[in-house]
């Protein structure tokens, strides 16, 4: 039976590729379940999923992109997005939440930054992407 789905395959793929032969080059019966066992599991992948989630707001990006910069305060943070400090302290919870930022008392002030290294390079690098495409 393997072998027989791995021609189909073959001859499915080679279909769609314009082969001659009809024969594409194959990765193997056993390939789909070497994959399928290498993914990460389905919690993983729902933390990742929400995790991305947040980077879907451009007011949470503007954020991100001035804490990037600089920590912060709500009010510097408000005053340089041009927003009311209660969407910014509403954003920065959401961020909060799924770890991308971080926070310090001095006083009556509390100051942003980003969590750690992984978050500059997870913004760095969207840009990037973002911009190369342009």
């Amino acid at each position: 039976t393997g072998a027989t789905a791995g021609t189909a395959t073959g001859a499915t793929a080679g279909a769609a590729t314009g082969t001659a032969t009809g024969t594409a080059a194959s990765a193997g019966p056993g390939t789909a379940t070497r994959i399928r066992d290498g993914l990460p599991g389905e919690e993983t992948l729902q933390a990742a999923a929400a995790f991305f989630k947040v980077f879907g707001d451009v007011t949470r990006l503007k954020i991100l992109q001035a804490l990037l910069r600089s920590e912060l305060c709500v009010q510097d943070l408000a005053a340089a997005l041009a927003a009311s400090p209660s969407a910014v302290s509403h954003q920065l919870k959401i961020l909060r939440l799924e770890n991308l930022v971080k926070y310090r008392r001095e006083g009556r002030t509390i100051f942003y930054s980003l969590s750690d290294h992984h978050v500059a390079s997870i913004l760095r690098q969207g840009l990037e992407h973002v911009e190369e495409k342009r």
